[in-house]
Order: C-alpha cells, then sequence, then structure tokens
C-alpha cells in the first residue's frame, strides 16, 4: 500500500483533484486548507474528484470530499464530479450518501490536464482533531445512517474538546 497524496490541476476554470495511495486522516489538513483556497477563488466554474487511484480512503477524508461539493452548491456551483472505479470505494460512496452531493461516474473524462502535488500541511494534534470532527459531522449530515455510524466518534471527538 502507498503512502497517501493528493494531486490538482486548474485549467480555464475546471478544477481537478487526484487522491492516490492511501488517503488518510494524517492528509486532512492538507486536504481542508487546500480545498477552502481553492473555493475562494472566482475562477473555479466546476470541480471533479478523481478516486481512480486511490486504494484506501478513510472517513474523514471523505467527510473533507464531502464538504467540498455542499460548498460548491452553497456557491451556485454545479454538483460535482466523482470518479471512482473501484467497486469497494464506489460501495463506501454510494452507502455514505453521496451520490446526493456528486456526479458519480465509472471512469475519467477523456481529456485529462498535468496535475501538481498539493504541499503537506503539518498541524497541531488540537488543530487535527477539529478537521476530523468537523468531516463526521459533514458525513453525519449526509444520511441517517451516517448519523448513526458517526455520532459515538463525534460525541467522543466534541468531548475532547
Amino acid at each position: 500500500m502507498s503512502d497517501g497524496a493528493i494531486y490538482y490541476a486548474c485549467r480555464d476554470g475546471h478544477y481537478v483533484l487526484k487522491f492516490a495511495g492511501d488517503v488518510r486522516l494524517t492528509l486532512c489538513s492538507t486536504i481542508e486548507r487546500h480545498l477552502d483556497s481553492v473555493l475562494q477563488r472566482d475562477d473555479i466554474t466546476d470541480t471533479l474528484v478523481d478516486l481512480t487511484e486511490t486504494e484506501n480512503i478513510d472517513s474523514t477524508s471523505l467527510g473533507l470530499i464531502a464538504k467540498l461539493a455542499i460548498k460548491a452548491d452553497k456557491k451556485g456551483m454545479p454538483q460535482p464530479t466523482l470518479v471512482s472505479t473501484r467497486d469497494d470505494i464506489t460501495r463506501i460512496l454510494m452507502s455514505m450518501g453521496f451520490d446526493r452531493v456528486f456526479v458519480l461516474v465509472p471512469e475519467l473524462p477523456a481529456d485529462r490536464c498535468e496535475l501538481k502535488q498539493v504541499p503537506f500541511v503539518q498541524e497541531s494534534e488540537d488543530e487535527v482533531r477539529s478537521r476530523i470532527l468537523d468531516a463526521h459531522k459533514v458525513l453525519s449530515d449526509l444520511n441517517d445512517s451516517n448519523r448513526e455510524a458517526f455520532k459515538d466518534l463525534v460525541a467522543t471527538l466534541e468531548n475532547c474538546r
């Protein structure tokens, strides 16, 4: 299993975010800071999240991806596209309600551009805990099943503040 990495590209307003390898909560600060900076840009017109090279992805990272879709919607952007070619990851996405906030597709569009790696962000344990909590609250808001699955984790993280 390879360490996780995040790559991005933007051309003509089309933003692509690619996750590769084992994507875990160690990347949550990197993901969130990058997404926050991207969503502040006025030149982004649509987004695509590429999970075709993702071997594993944890719930914190999924929560941050869901947050991208929610924030894009609030900005009036079209529903983001999420590409997953792995049946196991697609099943997780569907069970967590990602089909409500993303257009899920089983293959990448033919036109791809050059991707740059997102620089890693190191934060304090408290900052990471806060990001994990926020990501799981986003997932919990997607459907009742998620709310039930993550209620104990959310409660525990809220009590650690």
